[in-house]
């Protein structure tokens, strides 16, 4: 968590920022204005980031793309870097990703976002986004890892099987033991990867459900309290009641609220609000604060 600010920040909040770490890839999400020394804060490298991801081009979710941008090429980060941001935006990006003169030498590769759906296919998993209801072309990332299978240990003795001839087995799908083929699907069971959902920035509306759906871990703004109910669908934003009702109707495992209006003072009331809605884990987002992706069932 780099910043979990929303507008305005706070001696204790940055603007937004956030960096997943999935598998290879450094997902950067929102970099709001001061994120190059958020990183450096939060002891993460520029290497680390292989995507930077835009909801939208409110300044409190893009103004630190500079200094990201000349960070990455400074630090001669080798690898391509991918860029999604709403298309619509696309102009913005330019200015912002050219904001002064410096030696660019980074493979920055711009991939906006026109539509909902898939945006990047790898071993990472799917990396889709859909269109949020705001007050600029804003859009929501959903992170699913490939489905896989569990090994179950009473199944392994089952079949006489252990050692390195397990690794084997993973790896080439069957093996053969005393004559016998013995395949994967013998030894394991169905495990459903993994997901992600990053949400900003809007009111209700179908994609929040979709985004969230069955989410690991989601990641969403809670900008207004219920008290101020009327400012937040007048500005287009959740209340953190709201983001309680999305983990709740979505099953969620671990809820994270974030993007906090400077208005407030006491963290605990967003944690009160949520939790009287969802169960689940509810963890109320401060700046440098790392929180894990639950372990995958089974």
């Amino acid at each position: 968590m780099l910043g979990t600010a929303s507008q305005v920040p706070t001696r204790r909040r940055n603007h937004n920022g956030y960096l997943l770490r999935w598998d290879g890839e450094g997902l950067l999400f929102d970099p709001g204005e001061g994120t190059q020394r958020q990183l450096t804060l939060a002891g993460v490298s520029a290497t680390d980031i292989t995507r930077i991801c835009l909801t939208h081009f409110h300044g409190d979710h893009c103004l630190g793309v500079p200094g990201v941008v000349q960070r990455l090429s400074l630090d001669r980060v080798a690898r391509p870097v991918h860029a999604h941001y709403p298309a619509s935006g696309t102009d913005h990006f330019r200015a912002l990703r050219h904001a002064c003169a410096f030696h660019d030498v980074l493979d920055l590769r711009e991939e906006p976002v026109d539509r909902d759906g898939p945006i990047a296919v790898g071993a990472f998993g799917t990396l889709s986004a859909r269109a949020l209801d705001h007050r600029v072309q804003t859009f929501g990332y959903r992170l699913v890892e490939p489905d896989g299978r569990s090994i179950r240990p009473d199944l392994l003795d089952r079949h006489g099987l252990s050692g390195p001839i397990v690794g084997r087995l993973q790896r080439d799908g069957e093996v053969v033991v005393d004559g016998r083929t013995v395949r994967l699907a013998d030894v394991s069971e169905p495990r459903r990867g993994q997901r992600f959902a990053f949400i900003m920035d809007t009111r209700l509306c179908d994609a929040v459900f979709a985004l969230a759906d069955g989410a690991d871990l989601l990641v969403i703004e809670s900008t207004f309290l219920s008290e101020d109910q009327a400012l937040a669908a007048e500005y287009r934003h959740l209340t953190a009641a709201q983001a309680g009702r999305v983990a709740a109707e979505c099953g969620v495992r671990t809820l994270v609220l974030t993007h906090f209006s400077q208005r407030y003072d006491d963290p605990v009331r967003f944690h009160a609000e949520a939790a009287a809605v969802f169960s689940g884990d509810v963890v109320v987002a401060e700046d440098l604060m790392r929180v894990p992706v639950p372990k995958r069932r089974g």
